[in-house]
């Protein structure tokens, strides 16, 4: 693997805005080896130990796919420790081709996204450490990525959004039906799981509060694509989510994109 993982068809990122700096944060771009690693090592602490998934890797102790390599990894670090405490990957519309999908391929027909592909980037291995996930480390990671999106002339965001397989599927299954009511896309942007989760054979009922990160989603203007699909390594039902930067709402625009 190349030791240098930022793409040269990608501007530069920025360093975080102050404010974050302020708070105790850092967010930076892994630019070696070593900083990747430290994102797959928390990866495989928040997935595996302690969420339970069953992954495959070559290297123990870390979570390790095929995309990895050709991904951009954003990380948030403690000032005080250096120690990676929250991250996200991102897959360019250029490097996406290099790797012949996206990891959202491999659970979606994402056919009718054709459209918005050249301009599209896909979110991943969003974690977060368990001590910190008071809100500030994922406003950090929105902020940086509002602003690599904007440099590099991207404007759509996609990404699996996954619900723990709780009361056997039942959680899964209610948040179905409570999203979709309110946040489902247009269908001309529908896609289809190739492995659905059978919601309409689970008790959807339920009224339960949607995880952190997706409600942070909707906030954001996400639109859900269409029903969950079964993730049966990590045990958990993925929504289809994409947002536009045009849709976000006011009240965000200046903390993720400042002026623009």
């Amino acid at each position: 693997m190349d030791k240098t993982l930022i793409s040269a068809a990608l501007a530069p990122p920025m360093a975080p805005p102050a404010p974050e700096r302020a708070s105790g944060l850092q967010v930076r771009w892994a630019r070696h080896l070593d900083d990747v690693r430290a994102a797959q090592r928390l990866r495989f602490e928040v997935f595996a130990g302690e969420m339970g998934a069953r992954l495959s890797t070559p290297l123990p102790g870390h979570d390790i796919d095929l995309f990895d390599d050709f991904c951009e990894h954003l990380l948030v670090c403690d000032s005080a420790t250096g120690a990676v405490i929250g991250t996200y990957r991102v897959l360019t519309p250029v490097q996406a081709r290099r790797v012949g999908s996206t990891y959202s391929d491999t659970e979606f027909d994402l056919t009718r996204l054709r459209q918005v592909r050249d301009r599209m980037v896909e979110l991943g291995r969003s974690c977060v450490h368990p001590a910190h996930r008071q809100g500030g480390v994922i406003l950090a990671l929105w902020g940086a990525l509002g602003d690599f999106m904007q440099r590099n002339a991207l404007d759509v965001m996609i990404g699996c959004a996954s619900i723990p397989m709780q009361h056997d599927g039942r959680l899964a299954a209610s948040l179905w039906r409570q999203v979709r009511e309110r946040h489902l896309a247009p269908i001309d942007w529908h896609v289809r799981p190739r492995l659905p989760l059978p919601v309409d054979r689970l008790d959807g009922s339920l009224e339960v509060e949607p995880p952190a990160l997706i409600k942070g989603y909707l906030r954001l203007g996400a639109k859900v694509l269409g029903p969950p699909a079964w993730d049966p390594d990590f045990n958990t039902a993925d929504l289809p989510m994409l947002m536009r930067l045009g849709d976000l709402p006011a009240r965000y625009r200046k903390h993720l994109l400042g002026n623009a």
